[in-house]
């Protein structure tokens, strides 16, 4: 009854008060971090289990939502939405009875309830509803991309008032792969779908057969169908709106009748974010890895200026927006396999799949790039800091979640992301704002609970202040199917502050 009390008064201090933020816990140094002069960094609330997104409601009070699971189909705990307040997470809702899967990836506040981004009981990508009673209410599911590691990401209300979806595609570059064998095994109509419809070039790739006990088995796949499927030159695939690689649109009253695709082409779109005074619209995308049946050797990760109607150039073109035909984005011939065009090889390398002009696409526009990152930083959510930033206020802060190499590209030899960056869409210029003073993860410092790990949602609060979700501990772990382990307990909330305000 104390906490329920306590968590009553400080709701009725929020609403009294214009900026309103969080209790903290007590003030310690964190010196593994490192900010830039007049900034400094503490904890809201540690000991979290796969937290991925904050949120405030209408009196200012703080949410977190814990995923429940990584990136497979596991549910390695409960999905959760819990209220921050004293250094503490109280849960406000257990999802995972009631059909919502892991991972929870997104969520936002509006009209009196959550919105929130998971699986369904079919794997697919879903968006949901909840109420502060726990109650929850599927808007539409159906999203087949998001059956494999790249799910339903981030949702957020848009400045025009319709809510707005970051959808993940299936696979690495439109291509079903043995690098997605564990997916694909759950779920074996998995293939990527494009938002409007193309037509192919025809390209094929020989992979062993993972599907079945016997050595030697091989198989043939195309672009954009799923695993086993040959393709031919000219072949039309048709478009849908439930599609992947996608920013979707809707109005949350009328969800399933009323989504649309505002923009295509972005191989991995984790975050959203808005300069409410522009209207600019920005948004996180990890470019392709060196993996499965079309590796590519790209340079960058970016975050992107989108605008409605656009195709983005995915999966045909770097994400510099440069075409995948340029000779630098090859990768090593041991790890390409073999193309074969109507039946005859075409030996190994990098070509479009798709007939750009047959499909009506043109290529995309440079200037969509705001920033580039380094490749396998993995840029996930973003956010665009307010007036009360000063010479920074419209500068994007983009959290790098970091690589997961050797699984995403087996050439890495130094970390890259772990990191908070800002990035001023005017001159395109990029710092650090949040790091460990060295580079990579914090627990690999001898500095766990101490640093930063895998930073994942930026957001500013209703105090000016920006707020960081660190995932936590999350590594490579080969024994594992897929490769990767979280550390439940290990993720944290931050709250960075001006000093010299």
């Amino acid at each position: 009854m104390r906490n329920a009390r306590l968590g009553g008064i400080a709701g009725g201090l929020c609403l009294a008060l214009a900026a309103c933020a969080a209790p903290r816990l007590a003030p310690r140094q964190f010196p593994a971090v490192q900010l830039p002069e007049g900034y400094r960094i503490e904890k809201v609330v540690d000991g979290l289990t796969f937290p991925t997104a904050v949120a405030w409601d209408d009196r200012g009070r703080m949410y977190v939502s814990e995923a429940g699971g990584g990136l497979d189909v596991k549910q390695l705990a409960p999905s959760r939405i819990l209220r921050v307040e004293g250094g503490r997470a109280t849960e406000v809702a257990n999802v995972t009875a009631q059909g919502v899967h892991a991972a929870l990836i997104g969520m936002t506040w509006h009209d009196g309830a959550f919105y929130i981004t998971h699986r369904a009981q079919d794997l697919t990508g879903a968006v949901s509803r909840v109420t502060m009673d726990g109650r929850v209410t599927q808007l539409f599911s159906g999203i087949i991309d998001n059956q494999d590691e790249h799910q339903a990401n981030d949702v957020r209300m848009g400045p025009d008032g319709r809510m707005y979806l970051a959808v993940g595609q299936a696979g690495n570059s439109a291509v079903v792969g043995p690098d997605i064998a564990p997916w694909v095994k759950a779920s074996p109509t998995l293939h990527p779908r494009p938002c409007k419809d193309i037509v192919l070039t025809g390209r094929n790739y020989k992979s062993p057969d993972f599907r079945t006990e016997q050595m030697g088995d091989s198989v043939v796949t195309g672009a954009f169908v799923t695993f086993g499927t040959t393709t031919t030159p000219g072949q039309r695939i048709a478009g849908v709106t439930k599609c992947g690689g996608s920013i979707l649109v809707f109005d949350p009253k009328n969800a399933e009748a009323t989504l649309r695709v505002h923009a295509w082409g972005i191989r991995q779109p984790i975050g959203m974010a808005w300069n409410r005074t522009t209207g600019e619209m920005f948004v996180g995308e990890n470019g392709y890895d060196i993996r499965g049946l079309r590796p590519v050797n790209d340079e960058y990760d970016a975050t992107l200026r989108v605008r409605e109607g656009a195709w983005l150039g995915f999966p045909d073109f770097s994400a510099a927006r440069e075409p995948l035909t340029l000779t630098k984005f090859e990768s090593p011939d041991s790890l390409q396999p073999m193309v074969i065009v109507n039946g005859k090889p075409q030996g190994k390398g990098l070509d479009f799949i798709i007939d750009h002009a047959a499909s009506g696409l043109t290529p995309p526009d440079r200037s969509v790039v705001v920033g580039l990152h380094p490749v396998n930083s993995s840029p996930s959510k973003l956010d665009v800091a307010p007036a009360s930033w000063g010479d920074w206020a419209g500068h994007v802060f983009v959290a790098e979640f970091g690589d997961l190499a050797p699984g995403t590209n087996p050439l890495r030899s130094q970390p890259a992301g772990y990191r908070v960056v800002r990035i001023d869409p005017a001159t395109k210029q990029m710092e650090p704002f949040i790091s460990n003073r060295q580079a990579g993860p914090a627990s690999e410092q001898g500095a766990k609970g101490m640093g930063i790990e895998r930073p994942f949602d930026p957001k500013f609060g209703p105090d000016g202040a920006l707020y960081l979700v660190d995932y936590g501990v999350f590594k490579l772990d080969p024994s594992q199917t897929p490769p990767f382990r979280s550390e439940p307990g290990t993720g944290t909330i931050w709250r960075v502050t001006r000093t010299n305000r």
